[in-house]
């Protein structure tokens, strides 16, 4: 039996769009997968900021995040911003004299790696950056000017339809339920809810928090993290941040739809208590009212508890796994940020066979021991 050429993207957040438009960009035949609408997973409801200064643990990942800066002003280039750009640079300050050490040294860190990083005070950043902020006049401020948001279900909109519009095939509302191999172990077809059975000569896992009962379809045991988080939408007719921010406490940043979004670490810290979400959303906008008084009139709009795709040591799964010809990964927490540059590079693996240095120390098999 001729292997099909046909490529099955399971999941259609932000890494499987990614992907799936860089292969079909290169003249792949590609179909999208999703039990939900494209976008709508752990992308809509994600803090979607476009970093690399939170990712220091390792050079490598750090790397990764830098190349996936600038993947995303490529892509900006390729497919036009509107409306799901926007850059404008990050904030950051501390409240606490051991909180504010280790973010001016992180920043220190960063500058020697070639990172832009500016600090200011509070009474700077209020007179040049963000009028609406109430904090310390004296208070030390970072700034990464080159860091941004993504409105990620917009985005997902865009990649998803251009990819369509060029052949791409797109079902949602339907899960994969198997995935059936041949005699030499290589992917031959899956087999969907809705009764239907496409053959394809591969399978890109970008499942996100479903990524390891895919794997497991397989055989193959992909051990990701628990790690719920709660991000609250407030809806108010004129937003009155700029850009996003990590505020002693609350992450905030504007939304792009007359609303602003909030999270906190502190406030997912209680969702295994038992704490009633509409209540986790009352703690993060009154966490968030006092950094922006002028949200005290907003409104809480959406709630959602969310799974991050976090494998089980914090770093992205990404590649071929070789003992299944055809399967290949794409899950990672800040998915955001790797997108474009994951979907990049992974269509090249998948269309030309050479794996790229960058995703050395991010390959699926340090999971196969």
């Amino acid at each position: 039996m001729k292997r099909s050429e046909r490529v099955a993207v399971i999941g259609v957040g932000v890494l499987g769009a990614s992907v799936g438009w860089s292969l079909s960009r290169q003249g792949a035949e590609v179909v999208f997968i999703d039990a939900d609408r494209p976008g709508e997973g752990v992308t809509n409801w994600s803090f979607s900021w476009v970093n690399a200064s939170n990712k220091t643990a390792r050079k490598s990942y750090f790397d990764l995040n830098v190349a996936g800066m600038a993947a995303y002003r490529e892509l900006a280039g390729a497919i036009g911003p509107d409306p799901w750009w926007y850059p404008g640079g990050h904030l950051r300050w501390a409240d606490d004299r051991a909180a504010e050490t280790k973010l001016l040294e992180t920043a220190e860190q960063l500058a020697n790696w070639g990172y832009r990083a500016e600090v200011y005070t509070g009474a700077e950043v209020r007179r040049r950056l963000e009028p609406a902020l109430a904090m310390p006049g004296e208070v030390p401020v970072v700034f990464y000017p080159d860091e941004a948001w993504v409105h990620g279900r917009h985005l997902v909109g865009r990649l998803v339809g251009q990819a369509v519009a060029s052949g791409a095939e797109l079902r949602t509302g339907t899960a994969v339920r198997g995935i059936d191999t041949g005699a030499d172990g290589s992917i031959r077809r899956v087999a969907l809810s809705d009764g239907s059975r496409l053959d394809v000569g591969t399978v890109v896992n970008a499942a996100g928090p479903g990524a390891s009962h895919v794997a497991g379809l397989i055989g193959r045991h992909l051990p990701m993290r628990r790690e719920p988080g709660v991000v609250t939408r407030v809806g108010c007719p004129q937003v009155p941040v700029r850009r996003a921010m990590h505020a002693p406490h609350i992450e905030i940043r504007p939304d792009g739809d007359a609303s602003v979004v909030l999270h906190s670490r502190e406030v997912d810290a209680l969702i295994d208590t038992g704490e009633d979400p509409a209540h986790l959303a009352r703690l993060l906008h009154a966490s968030a009212r006092e950094v922006v008084p002028g949200l005290g009139n907003a409104r809480i709009a959406q709630t959602r508890v969310a799974h991050r795709p976090i494998p089980a040591d914090g770093f992205p799964s990404v590649g071929a796994v070789s003992s299944v010809p055809g399967y290949y990964e794409a899950v990672s927490h800040s998915g955001i940020t790797l997108g474009p540059v994951i979907g990049r590079l992974l269509a090249s693996e998948i269309l030309s066979g050479e794996r790229d240095q960058m995703l050395a120390d991010f390959r699926p098999e340090r999971f196969c021991l």
